[in-house]
Protein backbone atom coordinates (compact mmCIF):
# COMPACT_ATOMS: atom_id res chain seq x y z
CA UNK A 1 0.00 0.00 0.00
CA UNK A 2 2.82 2.40 0.87
CA UNK A 3 4.52 1.77 -2.47
CA UNK A 4 1.24 2.46 -4.33
CA UNK A 5 0.63 5.78 -2.53
CA UNK A 6 4.26 6.88 -2.77
CA UNK A 7 3.91 7.29 -6.53
CA UNK A 8 1.73 10.34 -5.90
CA UNK A 9 3.76 11.90 -3.00
CA UNK A 10 6.88 14.07 -2.89
CA UNK A 11 9.90 13.21 -0.68
CA UNK A 12 8.72 15.26 2.31
CA UNK A 13 5.34 13.58 2.33
CA UNK A 14 7.00 10.17 2.07
CA UNK A 15 9.08 10.95 5.15
CA UNK A 16 6.06 12.12 7.12
CA UNK A 17 4.13 9.02 6.10
CA UNK A 18 7.03 6.77 7.14
CA UNK A 19 7.24 8.45 10.55
CA UNK A 20 3.51 8.01 10.98
CA UNK A 21 3.75 4.30 10.31
CA UNK A 22 6.63 3.88 12.73
CA UNK A 23 5.05 5.92 15.52
CA UNK A 24 1.43 4.81 15.26
CA UNK A 25 1.68 1.24 14.11
CA UNK A 26 1.87 -0.10 10.57
CA UNK A 27 -1.64 -1.60 10.25
CA UNK A 28 -3.50 1.24 11.92
CA UNK A 29 -1.82 3.83 9.69
CA UNK A 30 -2.29 1.72 6.59
CA UNK A 31 -6.07 1.54 7.05
CA UNK A 32 -6.32 5.20 8.08
CA UNK A 33 -4.57 6.44 4.94
CA UNK A 34 -6.39 3.94 2.76
CA UNK A 35 -9.71 5.36 4.03
CA UNK A 36 -8.62 8.95 3.40
CA UNK A 37 -7.49 8.22 -0.14
CA UNK A 38 -10.66 6.27 -0.88
CA UNK A 39 -12.77 9.26 0.19
CA UNK A 40 -10.67 11.59 -2.00
CA UNK A 41 -10.92 9.30 -5.04
CA UNK A 42 -14.68 8.79 -4.67
CA UNK A 43 -15.17 12.53 -4.24
CA UNK A 44 -13.19 13.20 -7.40
CA UNK A 45 -15.24 10.67 -9.36
CA UNK A 46 -18.52 12.19 -8.15
CA UNK A 47 -17.29 15.69 -8.98
CA UNK A 48 -16.34 14.58 -12.48
CA UNK A 49 -19.72 12.96 -13.01
CA UNK A 50 -21.49 16.13 -11.91
CA UNK A 51 -19.37 18.24 -14.21
CA UNK A 52 -19.97 16.04 -17.27
CA UNK A 53 -23.61 15.15 -16.94
CA UNK A 54 -23.65 12.60 -14.15
CA UNK A 55 -25.76 15.00 -12.10
CA UNK A 56 -28.89 13.88 -13.90
CA UNK A 57 -31.30 12.86 -11.16
CA UNK A 58 -32.71 10.02 -13.25
CA UNK A 59 -29.64 7.79 -13.50
CA UNK A 60 -30.07 4.21 -12.25
CA UNK A 61 -33.13 4.15 -9.97
CA UNK A 62 -33.71 7.90 -10.28
CA UNK A 63 -37.13 7.45 -11.85
CA UNK A 64 -38.45 7.26 -8.27
CA UNK A 65 -37.47 10.91 -7.77
CA UNK A 66 -40.48 13.16 -7.24
CA UNK A 67 -41.02 15.23 -10.41
CA UNK A 68 -42.62 18.65 -10.09
CA UNK A 69 -41.25 20.61 -13.08
CA UNK A 70 -41.47 19.54 -16.74
CA UNK A 71 -40.66 21.55 -19.88
CA UNK A 72 -41.37 20.69 -23.50
CA UNK A 73 -41.05 22.13 -26.97
CA UNK A 74 -40.87 21.45 -30.69
CA UNK A 75 -39.78 22.91 -34.02
CA UNK A 76 -36.10 23.75 -33.55
CA UNK A 77 -34.30 24.68 -36.75
CA UNK A 78 -30.70 23.66 -36.19
CA UNK A 79 -29.45 26.53 -38.38
CA UNK A 80 -31.29 29.25 -36.45
CA UNK A 81 -30.12 30.96 -33.23
CA UNK A 82 -31.49 29.19 -30.14
CA UNK A 83 -31.37 31.63 -27.21
CA UNK A 84 -34.52 30.09 -25.72
CA UNK A 85 -32.46 27.33 -24.05
CA UNK A 86 -31.36 29.87 -21.43
CA UNK A 87 -34.96 30.46 -20.37
CA UNK A 88 -35.61 26.70 -20.24
CA UNK A 89 -32.53 26.17 -18.09
CA UNK A 90 -33.66 28.99 -15.79
CA UNK A 91 -37.03 27.25 -15.38
CA UNK A 92 -34.96 24.29 -14.10
CA UNK A 93 -37.05 21.35 -15.36
CA UNK A 94 -36.38 17.84 -14.16
CA UNK A 95 -37.66 16.46 -17.48
CA UNK A 96 -37.56 18.01 -20.96
CA UNK A 97 -39.72 16.54 -23.73
CA UNK A 98 -39.03 16.92 -27.46
CA UNK A 99 -42.34 16.87 -29.37
CA UNK A 100 -41.00 16.67 -32.90
CA UNK A 101 -39.30 18.68 -35.61
CA UNK A 102 -36.31 18.47 -33.30
CA UNK A 103 -34.32 19.27 -36.43
CA UNK A 104 -35.37 20.26 -39.92
CA UNK A 105 -33.93 17.31 -41.75
CA UNK A 106 -35.57 17.63 -45.13
CA UNK A 107 -34.53 20.01 -47.90
CA UNK A 108 -36.94 22.81 -48.79
CA UNK A 109 -36.84 24.16 -52.31
CA UNK A 110 -37.72 27.84 -52.87
CA UNK A 111 -41.15 28.99 -54.03
CA UNK A 112 -41.25 28.95 -57.83
CA UNK A 113 -44.39 29.75 -59.80
CA UNK A 114 -42.65 29.76 -63.17
CA UNK A 115 -39.66 28.08 -64.73
CA UNK A 116 -38.49 24.57 -65.42
CA UNK A 117 -39.02 23.38 -61.82
CA UNK A 118 -42.24 24.78 -60.36
CA UNK A 119 -42.78 24.05 -56.65
CA UNK A 120 -46.11 25.81 -56.01
CA UNK A 121 -49.34 26.45 -57.83
CA UNK A 122 -51.72 24.10 -59.68
CA UNK A 123 -49.06 23.62 -62.36
CA UNK A 124 -46.23 22.57 -60.04
CA UNK A 125 -44.18 19.67 -61.40
CA UNK A 126 -41.68 18.97 -58.57
CA UNK A 127 -42.19 18.51 -54.83
CA UNK A 128 -41.17 21.42 -52.63
CA UNK A 129 -39.62 19.16 -49.96
CA UNK A 130 -37.12 16.37 -50.59
CA UNK A 131 -35.36 14.06 -48.10
CA UNK A 132 -31.79 14.71 -46.97
CA UNK A 133 -29.01 12.12 -46.95
CA UNK A 134 -28.06 10.19 -43.82
CA UNK A 135 -24.84 12.19 -43.52
CA UNK A 136 -26.75 15.47 -43.67
CA UNK A 137 -29.26 14.31 -41.04
CA UNK A 138 -26.48 13.25 -38.69
CA UNK A 139 -24.76 16.60 -39.22
CA UNK A 140 -27.94 18.50 -38.37
CA UNK A 141 -28.54 16.46 -35.21
CA UNK A 142 -24.93 17.14 -34.16
CA UNK A 143 -25.45 20.88 -34.53
CA UNK A 144 -28.25 20.75 -31.95
CA UNK A 145 -26.47 18.33 -29.68
CA UNK A 146 -23.31 20.44 -29.60
CA UNK A 147 -25.20 23.65 -28.87
CA UNK A 148 -23.58 24.87 -25.61
CA UNK A 149 -26.87 25.82 -23.96
CA UNK A 150 -28.64 22.59 -24.92
CA UNK A 151 -25.59 20.70 -23.63
CA UNK A 152 -26.01 22.48 -20.28
CA UNK A 153 -29.64 21.38 -20.14
CA UNK A 154 -28.73 17.75 -20.84
CA UNK A 155 -26.34 17.70 -17.86
CA UNK A 156 -29.06 18.28 -15.28
CA UNK A 157 -32.29 17.25 -17.01
CA UNK A 158 -33.77 13.99 -18.23
CA UNK A 159 -34.33 14.51 -21.98
CA UNK A 160 -36.90 12.34 -23.77
CA UNK A 161 -38.89 12.78 -26.96
CA UNK A 162 -40.62 11.71 -30.14
CA UNK A 163 -40.52 13.02 -33.71
CA UNK A 164 -42.64 14.83 -36.29
CA UNK A 165 -42.41 15.10 -40.06
CA UNK A 166 -39.25 17.18 -40.55
CA UNK A 167 -37.05 14.96 -38.36
CA UNK A 168 -38.96 11.90 -39.58
CA UNK A 169 -37.45 12.88 -42.91
CA UNK A 170 -40.04 14.59 -45.11
CA UNK A 171 -42.73 17.23 -44.71
CA UNK A 172 -46.20 15.73 -44.00
CA UNK A 173 -44.87 12.19 -44.59
CA UNK A 174 -46.50 9.06 -43.20
CA UNK A 175 -46.03 5.31 -43.43
CA UNK A 176 -45.11 5.47 -47.12
CA UNK A 177 -41.75 7.19 -46.40
CA UNK A 178 -38.99 4.69 -47.32
CA UNK A 179 -36.25 6.01 -45.02
CA UNK A 180 -38.17 5.73 -41.76
CA UNK A 181 -36.18 2.76 -40.40
CA UNK A 182 -32.85 4.53 -40.92
CA UNK A 183 -34.13 7.80 -39.51
CA UNK A 184 -35.58 6.08 -36.43
CA UNK A 185 -32.07 5.00 -35.49
CA UNK A 186 -30.75 8.54 -35.96
CA UNK A 187 -33.43 10.01 -33.69
CA UNK A 188 -32.78 7.45 -30.96
CA UNK A 189 -29.05 8.15 -31.18
CA UNK A 190 -29.83 11.86 -30.74
CA UNK A 191 -31.92 11.06 -27.64
CA UNK A 192 -29.12 8.82 -26.23
CA UNK A 193 -31.46 5.83 -26.22
CA UNK A 194 -29.61 2.74 -24.87
CA UNK A 195 -28.56 0.24 -27.54
CA UNK A 196 -30.64 -2.51 -25.89
CA UNK A 197 -33.78 -0.34 -25.70
CA UNK A 198 -37.02 -1.87 -27.06
CA UNK A 199 -37.47 1.33 -29.07
CA UNK A 200 -34.58 0.23 -31.29
CA UNK A 201 -36.29 -3.05 -32.14
CA UNK A 202 -39.89 -1.94 -32.72
CA UNK A 203 -41.51 -0.26 -35.72
CA UNK A 204 -41.90 3.33 -34.52
CA UNK A 205 -40.52 5.46 -31.69
CA UNK A 206 -43.53 5.38 -29.33
CA UNK A 207 -42.69 4.76 -25.67
CA UNK A 208 -43.72 5.58 -22.09
CA UNK A 209 -42.02 6.63 -18.84
CA UNK A 210 -43.16 6.65 -15.23
CA UNK A 211 -41.52 9.07 -12.81
CA UNK A 212 -41.98 9.55 -9.08
CA UNK A 213 -42.87 7.51 -6.00
CA UNK A 214 -46.11 5.56 -5.67
CA UNK A 215 -49.05 7.90 -5.14
CA UNK A 216 -47.26 10.80 -6.84
CA UNK A 217 -46.35 9.20 -10.12
CA UNK A 218 -46.39 10.93 -13.49
CA UNK A 219 -46.83 8.75 -16.54
CA UNK A 220 -45.62 10.20 -19.84
CA UNK A 221 -46.81 8.47 -23.02
CA UNK A 222 -45.08 9.56 -26.23
CA UNK A 223 -46.90 8.65 -29.44
CA UNK A 224 -45.49 8.14 -32.93
CA UNK A 225 -47.86 9.91 -35.34
CA UNK A 226 -45.67 9.25 -38.42
CA UNK A 227 -44.44 5.68 -38.78
CA UNK A 228 -47.87 4.07 -39.30
CA UNK A 229 -49.95 7.04 -40.46
CA UNK A 230 -52.17 6.66 -43.51
CA UNK A 231 -52.36 9.47 -46.11
CA UNK A 232 -53.93 12.78 -45.14
CA UNK A 233 -57.66 13.10 -45.79
CA UNK A 234 -58.02 9.31 -45.88
CA UNK A 235 -59.60 9.13 -42.40
CA UNK A 236 -57.44 6.06 -41.98
CA UNK A 237 -55.12 5.27 -39.09
CA UNK A 238 -52.60 7.52 -37.37
CA UNK A 239 -51.05 5.03 -34.95
CA UNK A 240 -51.49 1.66 -36.66
CA UNK A 241 -52.88 -1.48 -35.02
CA UNK A 242 -49.75 -2.42 -33.06
CA UNK A 243 -49.37 1.01 -31.49
CA UNK A 244 -53.09 1.15 -30.67
CA UNK A 245 -52.81 -2.18 -28.83
CA UNK A 246 -49.80 -0.88 -26.92
CA UNK A 247 -51.55 2.39 -26.04
CA UNK A 248 -54.63 0.56 -24.72
CA UNK A 249 -52.36 -1.50 -22.48
CA UNK A 250 -50.57 1.63 -21.23
CA UNK A 251 -53.82 3.45 -20.39
CA UNK A 252 -55.33 0.45 -18.63
CA UNK A 253 -52.14 -0.26 -16.70
CA UNK A 254 -51.29 0.81 -13.13
CA UNK A 255 -52.82 4.11 -12.05
CA UNK A 256 -50.78 7.31 -11.88
CA UNK A 257 -51.56 10.70 -10.37
CA UNK A 258 -51.04 12.40 -13.75
CA UNK A 259 -50.87 11.02 -17.30
CA UNK A 260 -49.34 13.18 -20.02
CA UNK A 261 -49.81 12.07 -23.63
CA UNK A 262 -47.31 13.64 -26.03
CA UNK A 263 -48.42 13.94 -29.66
CA UNK A 264 -46.39 15.71 -32.32
CA UNK A 265 -49.59 17.08 -33.88
CA UNK A 266 -52.54 18.77 -32.15
CA UNK A 267 -55.15 16.46 -30.66
CA UNK A 268 -57.99 18.76 -29.59
CA UNK A 269 -57.81 21.65 -32.05
CA UNK A 270 -58.66 21.20 -35.73
CA UNK A 271 -57.91 24.58 -37.26
CA UNK A 272 -57.92 23.11 -40.76
CA UNK A 273 -61.72 22.97 -40.53
CA UNK A 274 -61.78 26.77 -40.29
CA UNK A 275 -58.73 27.79 -42.34
CA UNK A 276 -59.34 25.66 -45.43
CA UNK A 277 -59.15 25.97 -48.35
CA UNK A 278 -56.62 28.78 -47.74
CA UNK A 279 -54.24 26.48 -45.88
CA UNK A 280 -54.36 23.30 -43.81
CA UNK A 281 -52.45 21.91 -40.85
CA UNK A 282 -52.02 18.34 -39.70
CA UNK A 283 -54.01 17.33 -36.63
CA UNK A 284 -55.97 14.44 -35.16
CA UNK A 285 -59.12 16.30 -36.23
CA UNK A 286 -58.32 15.45 -39.86
CA UNK A 287 -58.66 11.77 -38.85
CA UNK A 288 -62.00 11.98 -36.98
CA UNK A 289 -62.38 8.23 -36.46
CA UNK A 290 -58.92 8.02 -34.92
CA UNK A 291 -59.57 10.98 -32.62
CA UNK A 292 -62.88 9.49 -31.49
CA UNK A 293 -61.08 6.19 -30.85
CA UNK A 294 -58.48 7.99 -28.73
CA UNK A 295 -61.08 9.82 -26.67
CA UNK A 296 -63.12 6.63 -26.17
CA UNK A 297 -60.02 4.75 -25.07
CA UNK A 298 -59.27 7.38 -22.42
CA UNK A 299 -62.90 7.36 -21.26
CA UNK A 300 -62.99 3.55 -21.02
CA UNK A 301 -59.74 3.46 -19.06
CA UNK A 302 -61.29 5.61 -16.27
CA UNK A 303 -57.86 7.15 -15.90
CA UNK A 304 -57.65 10.41 -13.94
CA UNK A 305 -55.81 13.60 -14.91
CA UNK A 306 -55.02 12.82 -18.54
CA UNK A 307 -53.98 15.72 -20.77
CA UNK A 308 -52.08 16.23 -24.02
CA UNK A 309 -49.01 18.17 -25.05
CA UNK A 310 -48.35 18.86 -28.74
CA UNK A 311 -46.38 20.94 -31.27
CA UNK A 312 -46.09 21.36 -35.05
CA UNK A 313 -48.12 24.52 -35.80
CA UNK A 314 -45.48 27.25 -35.12
CA UNK A 315 -47.50 29.02 -32.43
CA UNK A 316 -48.49 28.32 -28.85
CA UNK A 317 -52.00 27.88 -27.45
CA UNK A 318 -53.99 25.89 -24.90
CA UNK A 319 -57.18 24.11 -25.94
CA UNK A 320 -59.67 21.90 -24.10
CA UNK A 321 -62.47 19.49 -24.93
CA UNK A 322 -65.20 18.98 -22.35
CA UNK A 323 -67.35 16.38 -24.11
CA UNK A 324 -65.02 13.40 -24.43
CA UNK A 325 -64.51 12.14 -20.86
CA UNK A 326 -65.84 13.09 -17.43
CA UNK A 327 -63.43 16.00 -17.05
CA UNK A 328 -61.85 18.56 -19.43
CA UNK A 329 -59.17 17.18 -21.74
CA UNK A 330 -56.50 19.86 -22.17
CA UNK A 331 -54.05 20.08 -25.08
CA UNK A 332 -51.05 22.35 -24.45
CA UNK A 333 -49.43 23.24 -27.77
CA UNK A 334 -45.89 24.65 -27.77
CA UNK A 335 -44.37 25.48 -31.15
CA UNK A 336 -41.72 26.37 -31.78
CA UNK A 337 -38.38 26.79 -30.08
CA UNK A 338 -37.10 28.68 -33.12
CA UNK A 339 -39.87 28.48 -35.75
CA UNK A 340 -42.88 30.76 -35.29
CA UNK A 341 -45.48 32.36 -37.55
CA UNK A 342 -44.64 35.93 -36.61
CA UNK A 343 -40.99 35.44 -37.53
CA UNK A 344 -41.85 35.03 -41.21
CA UNK A 345 -43.42 38.50 -41.49
CA UNK A 346 -41.84 41.92 -40.77
CA UNK A 347 -42.43 43.18 -37.19
CA UNK A 348 -44.72 46.03 -38.34
CA UNK A 349 -47.11 43.36 -39.68
CA UNK A 350 -47.25 41.26 -36.51
CA UNK A 351 -50.55 42.93 -35.61
CA UNK A 352 -52.08 41.41 -38.76
CA UNK A 353 -51.02 37.89 -37.74
CA UNK A 354 -52.55 38.43 -34.29
CA UNK A 355 -55.75 39.84 -35.79
CA UNK A 356 -56.14 36.84 -38.10
CA UNK A 357 -55.51 34.48 -35.17
CA UNK A 358 -58.28 36.24 -33.25
CA UNK A 359 -60.61 36.19 -36.29
CA UNK A 360 -60.17 32.47 -36.99
CA UNK A 361 -63.01 30.52 -35.30
CA UNK A 362 -61.81 28.10 -32.62
CA UNK A 363 -64.32 26.51 -30.30
CA UNK A 364 -61.66 24.73 -28.24
CA UNK A 365 -59.11 27.44 -27.41
CA UNK A 366 -58.91 28.52 -23.76
CA UNK A 367 -59.59 32.27 -23.70
CA UNK A 368 -58.41 34.13 -20.62
CA UNK A 369 -57.95 37.79 -19.77
CA UNK A 370 -54.42 37.03 -18.58
CA UNK A 371 -53.28 36.01 -22.09
CA UNK A 372 -50.67 38.35 -23.51
CA UNK A 373 -52.61 38.71 -26.78
CA UNK A 374 -56.35 38.89 -27.26
CA UNK A 375 -56.36 35.75 -29.42
CA UNK A 376 -54.71 33.72 -26.60
CA UNK A 377 -52.22 32.43 -29.16
CA UNK A 378 -48.53 33.27 -29.23
CA UNK A 379 -46.73 33.45 -32.56
CA UNK A 380 -43.13 34.00 -31.43
CA UNK A 381 -40.62 31.38 -30.12
CA UNK A 382 -41.96 29.63 -27.03
CA UNK A 383 -41.78 26.55 -24.82
CA UNK A 384 -44.29 24.79 -22.60
CA UNK A 385 -44.11 24.13 -18.86
CA UNK A 386 -45.89 21.94 -16.32
CA UNK A 387 -45.57 22.59 -12.59
CA UNK A 388 -47.05 20.38 -9.88
CA UNK A 389 -47.31 21.45 -6.24
CA UNK A 390 -47.52 18.09 -4.50
CA UNK A 391 -47.70 19.74 -1.05
CA UNK A 392 -50.88 21.67 -1.83
CA UNK A 393 -54.27 20.30 -0.75
CA UNK A 394 -55.57 19.39 -3.25
CA UNK A 395 -52.52 18.98 -5.47
CA UNK A 396 -52.13 22.06 -7.70
CA UNK A 397 -51.23 21.95 -11.40
CA UNK A 398 -49.98 24.84 -13.53
CA UNK A 399 -49.59 24.56 -17.29
CA UNK A 400 -48.25 27.43 -19.36
CA UNK A 401 -46.70 28.60 -22.61
CA UNK A 402 -43.66 30.82 -22.01
CA UNK A 403 -41.78 33.26 -24.20
CA UNK A 404 -38.07 33.46 -25.01
CA UNK A 405 -37.42 35.11 -21.64
CA UNK A 406 -39.39 32.52 -19.68
CA UNK A 407 -42.43 34.72 -18.96
CA UNK A 408 -45.91 33.14 -19.32
CA UNK A 409 -47.98 34.28 -22.31
CA UNK A 410 -50.96 32.01 -21.64
CA UNK A 411 -51.65 29.41 -18.98
CA UNK A 412 -54.13 27.51 -16.83
CA UNK A 413 -54.05 26.87 -13.08
CA UNK A 414 -56.13 24.02 -11.70
CA UNK A 415 -56.20 21.33 -9.07
CA UNK A 416 -55.97 17.63 -9.78
CA UNK A 417 -59.36 17.23 -8.15
CA UNK A 418 -60.82 18.96 -11.25
CA UNK A 419 -59.43 16.17 -13.44
CA UNK A 420 -60.95 13.20 -11.67
CA UNK A 421 -63.15 10.79 -13.62
CA UNK A 422 -65.26 10.07 -10.56
CA UNK A 423 -65.97 13.60 -9.33
CA UNK A 424 -67.37 15.26 -12.48
CA UNK A 425 -70.38 14.00 -14.35
CA UNK A 426 -70.25 15.90 -17.64
CA UNK A 427 -73.19 15.73 -20.06
CA UNK A 428 -71.46 15.19 -23.39
CA UNK A 429 -74.65 15.26 -25.43
CA UNK A 430 -75.37 18.28 -27.63
CA UNK A 431 -78.72 19.02 -29.19
CA UNK A 432 -78.92 19.52 -32.94
CA UNK A 433 -77.97 23.08 -33.80
CA UNK A 434 -76.70 23.84 -30.29
CA UNK A 435 -73.22 25.38 -29.98
CA UNK A 436 -71.25 24.90 -26.80
CA UNK A 437 -67.84 26.31 -26.00
CA UNK A 438 -65.18 23.58 -25.60
CA UNK A 439 -67.68 21.01 -26.81
CA UNK A 440 -68.84 21.80 -30.35
CA UNK A 441 -66.26 20.61 -32.88
CA UNK A 442 -65.04 23.13 -35.45
CA UNK A 443 -66.45 21.09 -38.34
CA UNK A 444 -69.94 21.42 -36.83
CA UNK A 445 -69.97 25.21 -36.73
CA UNK A 446 -72.44 27.01 -39.02
CA UNK A 447 -70.99 27.48 -42.50
CA UNK A 448 -70.77 31.26 -42.29
CA UNK A 449 -68.94 31.06 -38.95
CA UNK A 450 -66.62 28.23 -39.91
CA UNK A 451 -65.49 29.99 -43.08
CA UNK A 452 -65.24 33.45 -41.57
CA UNK A 453 -61.55 33.71 -42.32
CA UNK A 454 -62.03 32.64 -45.95
CA UNK A 455 -64.87 35.13 -46.40
CA UNK A 456 -62.72 37.90 -44.92
CA UNK A 457 -59.82 36.97 -47.21
CA UNK A 458 -61.91 37.04 -50.39
CA UNK A 459 -63.60 40.26 -49.32
CA UNK A 460 -60.16 41.84 -48.92
CA UNK A 461 -59.16 40.58 -52.37
CA UNK A 462 -62.40 41.99 -53.83
CA UNK A 463 -61.80 45.36 -52.18
CA UNK A 464 -58.23 45.47 -53.47
CA UNK A 465 -59.37 44.56 -56.99
CA UNK A 466 -62.07 47.23 -56.90
CA UNK A 467 -59.53 49.74 -55.64
CA UNK A 468 -57.14 48.72 -58.43
CA UNK A 469 -59.89 49.04 -61.04
CA UNK A 470 -60.84 52.42 -59.60
CA UNK A 471 -57.22 53.55 -59.73
CA UNK A 472 -56.92 52.42 -63.36
CA UNK A 473 -60.13 54.26 -64.28
CA UNK A 474 -58.91 57.39 -62.51
CA UNK A 475 -55.57 57.26 -64.29
CA UNK A 476 -57.27 56.79 -67.69
CA UNK A 477 -59.66 59.68 -66.95
CA UNK A 478 -56.75 61.97 -66.04
CA UNK A 479 -54.92 61.01 -69.20
CA UNK A 480 -58.02 61.70 -71.31
CA UNK A 481 -58.52 65.07 -69.65
CA UNK A 482 -54.92 65.90 -70.28
CA UNK A 483 -55.19 64.97 -73.95
CA UNK A 484 -58.40 67.00 -74.38
CA UNK A 485 -56.77 70.05 -72.81
CA UNK A 486 -53.74 69.62 -75.04
CA UNK A 487 -55.95 69.55 -78.16
CA UNK A 488 -57.87 72.67 -77.07
CA UNK A 489 -54.63 74.52 -76.50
Amino acid sequence: MLSFISVYLDDDMKTILKDKIISSGRWRCRWSWWWRWAVLIIGAVIGTQLAYGGGNAFTSKGEDVLVSRIAFGSCANQSAPQPIWNAIIKFDPQVFIWLGDNIYGDIRRPFKLLGKERTVGPWKNVPRFVPASQEELESRYNIIKKNPDYSRLRKTTKVIGTWDDHDYGLNDAGKEFPEKVRNQRLLLDFLDEPQDSPRRKQAGVYTSYTFGPVGKQIKIILLDTRYHRDPLNSDGSILGSTQWTWLKKELKGPASAITIIGSSIQVVSNLSATTGPLFSMESWGRFPKERDHLFNLIADSKRDAVFFISGDVHFGEITRYDCAVEYPLYDVTSSGLTQAVEKVVPPPLHFMVRFLAWLTPNTMRVMDRHCRHRSCTYGLPNFGTIEIDWNATPVALKIAIRDINGFPVTGVDMSLSELQAKTVNSDASIKVGEQRRHCSLEVNLPWIVRHRLVIFFYCCIAVLLLALVGLIIAVISLIRLGLCKYKLD
